[in-house]
Parts: C-alpha cells; sequence; structure tokens
C-alpha cells in the first residue's frame, strides 16, 4: 500500500506519522511545487509539480499515481480538496482512493457564509455572519450584533486577511478595498479544536480528539491542552453525520458559557493534529485499514487527557 501526501509544505509530523504506521507495508510518496517545502524531504520518494491551478497539473498527479502504484491520495491544503474530490472518479480508474469528503463538501467548507447558512438552517449555534454589509449596520443600530466583529474572506484559509475591526468606518474601508469579504461575530469564550475521523466506508464517526486552545499563532494553534465533554462529543458525532463528512476533518468550536457554537471546518488534517497522534488518536491506521477495505470499530475517547501540545521551531538543512 502507497499513499500520496500532496502539497506537504511544513507538515513533516503527517508524513512520519503515515510513514511510521506503513513501515514494512508501503511507502510514502509526497509532491510539492517547491524543492524548499521540507516535509517532502520526510517521505520515501518525493515529486516537485507545478502549482495546482496549471492545466497540466491533474494528468501530473495521475501519473504520479500510476508509477507509485498509489492506493490512497489526499491533500493538506483547503483548495487542493475540491479539485481530487472533483475528480474522484479519475482517481478511481487508476486504482486510487480520494482520501476526503465530497466535492460540495469540500466548497462549502472553503465558503464561510455557505457553512453559515447551513449551520443555521439545521439549528447548530454558529457566529453570526454577513455578506451585506448594510445589513450588518442595520443590526448594529438594532443592537442585535455588537463591535468588536471579524471581516475576512468569504473563502480563505490559513487566517490569511483576517481583519478584527471596532466600528463602522473601518468596515467601509475594508469593504472598498478588496472584494469578497464578510463580517463575522467575534464569539468571546473558549477556543476548542476537533480532529475527528469518520469512516470512509461505513460513514460513522469513529475517532475524535479535542483540545482546549491556549494559544495561537498565525492562525495555527501554539499550545493546547487536551480534553474530553460527552456533550461535546455528541454534538460533533451529529455535525459530522449530518453533513456527510469523511475522512480526516478538523474543526474550531467555541465554548461560551457551556454552549458550543461550530465555528468552521477543514476537511483534511489541521496543523494541530500532531497533538491528537501523540495523544492516542491515530488516524492513520483509521485511513490505512479503509484502504484495505476494513470498516473501523469507534475508538471514540481512546487517547490521553491532560496532555500538553507545544510547537516550537525547527530547521532542516539540505545540501
Amino acid at each position: 500500500m502507497n499513499i500520496l501526501i500532496l502539497s506537504a509544505g511544513t507538515r513533516n509530523k503527517i508524513v512520519q506519522y503515515f510513514r511510521k504506521e506503513l513501515y514494512g507495508r508501503g511507502k510514502v510518496v509526497a509532491t510539492d511545487m517547491s524543492n524548499l517545502a521540507p516535509a517532502i524531504y520526510e517521505a520515501d520518494k518525493y515529486y516537485i509539480v507545478p502549482s495546482m491551478h496549471a492545466p497540466e497539473y491533474l494528468d501530473i498527479i495521475l501519473d504520479i499515481c500510476k508509477k507509485e502504484e498509489i492506493t490512497g491520495v489526499l491533500s493538506l491544503i483547503d483548495p487542493e480538496l475540491s479539485l481530487l474530490a472533483k475528480n474522484c472518479d479519475k482517481f478511481n480508474k487508476v486504482g486510487v482512493k480520494v482520501i476526503g469528503s465530497s466535492y460540495e463538501l469540500c466548497e462549502m467548507s472553503l465558503d464561510k457564509n455557505r457553512m453559515f447558512q447551513w449551520l443555521t438552517t439545521h439549528k447548530y449555534n454558529c457566529a453570526r455572519s454577513y455578506v451585506d454589509k448594510e445589513k450588518f449596520f442595520s443590526d448594529v443600530e438594532k443592537g442585535e450584533i455588537t463591535y468588536p466583529v471579524f471581516v475576512k474572506p468569504v473563502k480563505g484559509s490559513a487566517s490569511i486577511s483576517i481583519s478584527k475591526v471596532y466600528d463602522k468606518d473601518t468596515v467601509e474601508v475594508l469593504f472598498a478595498h478588496e472584494d469578497g469579504l464578510m463580517i463575522q461575530e467575534f464569539l468571546d469564550g473558549q477556543e476548542i479544536g476537533a480532529d475527528v475521523y469518520i469512516d470512509m466506508l461505513s460513514g460513522e464517526v469513529v475517532s475524535i480528539f479535542t483540545k482546549k486552545k491556549l494559544k495561537m499563532r498565525a492562525g495555527e494553534t501554539d499550545k493546547a491542552v487536551s480534553f474530553q465533554d460527552k456533550k461535546l462529543f455528541d454534538l460533533i458525532e451529529k455535525f459530522a453525520k449530518e453533513a456527510g463528512y469523511r475522512g480526516q476533518i478538523d474543526i474550531d468550536i467555541f465554548d461560551i458559557n457551556g454552549e458550543y457554537y461550530i465555528s468552521e471546518v477543514n476537511p483534511r488534517f489541521g496543523g494541530g493534529y500532531p497533538h491528537a497522534y501523540e495523544s492516542g488518536a491515530n488516524h492513520m491506521n483509521l485511513i490505512i485499514n479503509n484502504l484495505n477495505g476494513e470498516i473501523n470499530d469507534s475508538v471514540i475517547g481512546r487517547y490521553e487527557i491532560g496532555t500538553y501540545m507545544m510547537k516550537y521551531n525547527e530547521i532542516m538543512i539540505r545540501r
């Protein structure tokens, strides 16, 4: 069994964990558009490829799949998730399983307004969101929402172009200088990260790892501590099944006075996943089981609580 990891970037640990779990059974192949992406050097083999937007990109990836006898493929960046899902039939034809959710779910997860509409329609607590700034200004005047708020791209990731805004004038300036923005309510509470695996064969949620975020840096969790709460597990399980996700997803949640609010969903491995793996939530093994045609039993809650993750800087030298 061989796994292909696209856009590996700096996610060295993800590549290391797959190599560890596949030891003696298969290899890990990684790609990136830059030879300065450190994670590719952790793989058994790597390829430098064009941008995912290049017209020849998909054919190059399919050729790699055939050449390396790949069993399953996944990406570590949001925009590429939709590309894989949209072309899952082409991968199936060469014997490769796309590890991830449907095209519609990948697109909805990337579009924060569509996610807001889905969450409100299905009666989940979430941050109030606006693409119409005039409607937002009207609700401020009516006292239905207050500053500060976040102004961010409707479609965006990695916390790029996000501004915390305290007044109307700043909202006007931001909307005047950039298209495709939205306004989102500021949720003032404990931020929580959840690493979740939904079995690709049964559709059942089989693993949930939750952590309280203690410090953030550049949009990713810098320090966190693992914990468990059945109420939260039940909410995550209900949401993931109702939405129809498959494979690995990463959910941002807020605890506000004992009530949980779903913020965002990334249908991929999040930057904080190593905390889950090192605490006992081995999602690489769950993926391998599915690729072998095996349905996973539930291991929800089978991880250590009170484990702290603390990110630190490391370097790689190549000659």
